[in-house]
Order: C-alpha cells, then structure tokens, then sequence
C-alpha cells in the first residue's frame, strides 16, 4: 500500500513515522526545503494536555470585541479579514457555550494524553535530542477569581485523566524560582507534572530523518497544485514540475489545507490565525527558568529550551500573512520582563531571533482527522494552537484509519464532518 502524505510538519512528517511503522511504502511531498518550516518550526514548545481548551469559549466574544483594534491585545482580528472569514467565524460563535466548550476541551484532552504517551515512546525507540524537558507546566494567575476559575476546570477533567496540583503564591515560587521577584503579584497557580517541553524543529527534523531510514522519500521544495479525481477516487498530485501518485493521500498541509482541498469541493473550516515567538539565548539571565510558564492573565508562555529561552503567545487574524509584527512582539516581551525581571538581561533585540506562524484554527477549536468525502483522501489538519502538543496522538489515529484499523480513542469531535 502506498500512501502520499501532503506536508512534512510535524502533523505529516509524524503521519508519515505511523504508515510507515505499519509497513506502508510513504512518500511525503512539502513544498519548503527542510521540514517543519512553517507553525511547526518556533512556537511555544509544551506538549501539554493543561492547555487543550479551545478559544472558543464563553467569554471569548466579548474579549474579542473589548481588544479590537488594540494592536498589543492578546487576540487582534484586523478588520480587514472580517469580510473573507463570516462564516468561519459564525460557527466559532455557535461554539463558545459551555456545553460545546465541555464537549470540545474533553475530545481535545483525549487526544493529547494519547499524544503525550505516544512522545514517551518515540524517544524510547529513536533516542531523539530535542531539548527535552519533563518538569512539567507551571500556569501562573494574578486573581483569586481566575485562579478558582481554572482549578474548576481542571478538576471537571479530573476523571478524564488530567493531573494537576493547585499551587498558593509560596508553592509557585517553590516549583519555579524564578518566580521569588514578582510573586506578591500572584495569587497562585496550577501545576501540570505530565506536561513536557521540547524543541518541535529539532524532534520533526530527527524524527523525518528516522523515517528515510524506514524507507520514507521526502520530496522537499516541491508544491502540490491540485489533486487529481476520478469519481470518488483521487487518482493523483500534480506538483509544480511532476505528477504523483498513490493509492491513499493524507492532506496534512495545516492552514493550507482548505486552499487545496476547496477545488474537490470539500470545505475545511480552518483559518490562519498568526501567533509569534521570540528566541535568544540564556546566558546573562543569572536564575533562569526550570520549567515552562504560561501568564493566564497576560496571555503569554516562557519555555526554557536548552541553552536558550522561548517567549511567545499572541493571536492575530490577518489572512495568510506570516510576518512578525514589532508591536505585538513587544507587547510580549514587556509582559514578559513584568513578570519576571531578570529576562531583561538576556533580551537583546540585536540577537534575538523574531518569528511567526500560522496556527490552523477551526471553529471549535478541536483538529479534523481521517476520513474525507473522497475513498482515498484522508485529512490530518486544523489542530489550532495545539499542533505539537497533538502531532503524535494526530499521527497515530490517522495512520490507524488509513491503514483500516479502528483508532485507540473515542473520535467524537475530531472528525471532519462533525454534525453542528
């Protein structure tokens, strides 16, 4: 059986591993020359079953309306992608009630415990060097009311298998040190022991180079045009200078997902909403993090990841532009240096390394896995800002569909054509 996998992020290059592991002959076709060049390459890097809660969620609306056109606002819509994503964003309306959030949170967090025991055993298999780091995630909040807010939450998923310990202003400082400075500012946080962080550049590079050793042909700097029909079939991948062919095809080409899959007439309700990250090196911070921080109140996460250390977070629609923007940037970095003064030593706008991506979002904030209208088309797309955390579990299930066996978890809400 052969399969084509569109894409070589860590969604399809993680896609690819699973086929391959399943004994199919995979060909993997990524329009840029390395993998994982685009959401994949920089972003915040926990793997964390704590943050699978979508953004559509009560309250969410609201926000929305109260930033707009506030340009270091933690979500900015640019008015000028209103018109091209209406119906986009009435279905992520219809998905911020607390009974759709629950249903939403819930298939997410299946996923992602999947995911983060599928990690456990990729590194045990392969031997990666990603800059692991398994302290777990420490979420910080400044009110009692959020805080009290989140404990909730977490413990409603309690059963479902979330691991969590509710932390006062002394237990956070106890977890991350780093925190002694500002900690009269908190009122306490969550702590997610199960939660990692790594480097999702270096874990995609490694693992797709473990794949060619399993048989797998990268075909990079080489862009799909359109698919090919016949029926219900898909007969072929015209690219900009060959035609492939396969028996089955995965499209795992995130936000650019749709853009492919609208010409067979199936809509993908997935739009790009940009996040940034800003890296640098370490040295000069004298009490450097231990572990991931994520700033519930001012939206932002701080991963330490090796000799460097990662700030990102932000959310702006703005179509498929993928351009860091200087302002909302800075707006990290300030909230960043709020909280924990001595990032203002390692911070050097000389040196530090200014990114962006394109999240795939879907209106209900939950991925879009396996089956398609076509027979042999299959779908691994839409994961929103949980692609790294969800890559693994995402490989997995798709390649279990694909190959026609029966996923390990239950897929409700992970599906593309989900009932409204």
């Amino acid at each position: 059986m052969k399969t084509l996998v569109l894409g070589a992020g860590v969604i399809g290059t993680m896609t690819a591993y699973y086929l391959a592991k399943r004994g199919h002959e995979v060909e993997v076709v990524e329009r840029h020359t390395d993998v994982a060049q685009e959401a994949s390459f920089a972003n915040g890097g926990i793997v964390h079953a704590s943050e699978v809660m979508p953004w559509s969620q009560p309250g969410m609306p609201r926000n929305i309306l109260k930033w707009f056109g506030k340009e270091g606002a933690p979500v900015l819509v640019r008015s000028g992608a209103i018109p091209r994503m209406w119906r986009w964003g009435f279905d992520f309306l219809r998905n911020c009630t607390e009974e759709r959030f629950r249903a939403n949170t819930l298939a997410n967090l299946r996923l992602a415990l999947l995911s983060q025991r599928s990690f456990k055993e990729i590194r045990d298999e392969i031997g990666l060097d990603y800059d692991l780091n398994t302290e777990g995630c420490l979420k910080i909040y400044t009110s009692a009311e959020s805080l009290d807010g989140a404990a909730r939450l977490s413990e409603s998923m309690r059963e479902f298998g979330m691991s969590f310990d509710v932390l006062d202003r002394a237990g956070c400082v106890r977890a991350e040190p780093a925190l002694r400075s500002t900690a009269d500012t908190l009122a306490g946080g969550i702590l997610f022991p199960g939660d990692e962080l790594g480097d999702s550049y270096k874990f995609t590079k490694g693992v797709a180079q473990h794949c060619e050793r399993l048989g797998v042909r990268f075909h990079t700097g080489t862009t799909v045009r359109r698919l090919e029909r016949s029926g219900c079939d898909i007969t072929g991948a015209s690219t900009d200078g060959s035609r492939l062919t396969a028996d089955r095809y995965v499209a795992a080409l995130g936000s650019h997902t749709p853009l492919l899959l609208r010409s067979l007439g199936i809509r993908v309700p997935i739009y790009p909403v940009k996040g940034v990250s800003i890296t640098m090196p370490a040295a000069g911070w004298n009490d450097p993090l231990r572990m991931p921080v994520i700033d519930e109140g001012r939206l932002f996460g701080l991963a330490p990841l090796g000799d460097r250390v990662r700030a990102a977070g932000s959310a702006e629609v703005a179509g498929y532009d993928a351009t860091p923007d200087h302002t909302r940037c800075q707006a990290i970095i300030d909230n960043v240096i709020s909280v924990f003064p001595g990032f203002a030593n390692c911070y050097d706008p000389a040196t530090a390394k200014f990114w962006a991506g394109l999240r795939p979002v879907t209106p209900s904030g939950t991925p879009k896995l396996g089956h398609t209208p076509f027979r042999n088309l299959f779908i691994n797309a839409g994961h929103c800002h949980q692609g790294w955390t969800l890559s693994c579990g995402s490989g997995r299930v798709v390649a279990d569909i694909v190959d026609g066996r029966a996923p390990e978890i239950d897929l409700t809400g992970l599906t593309l054509n989900r009932p409204h």
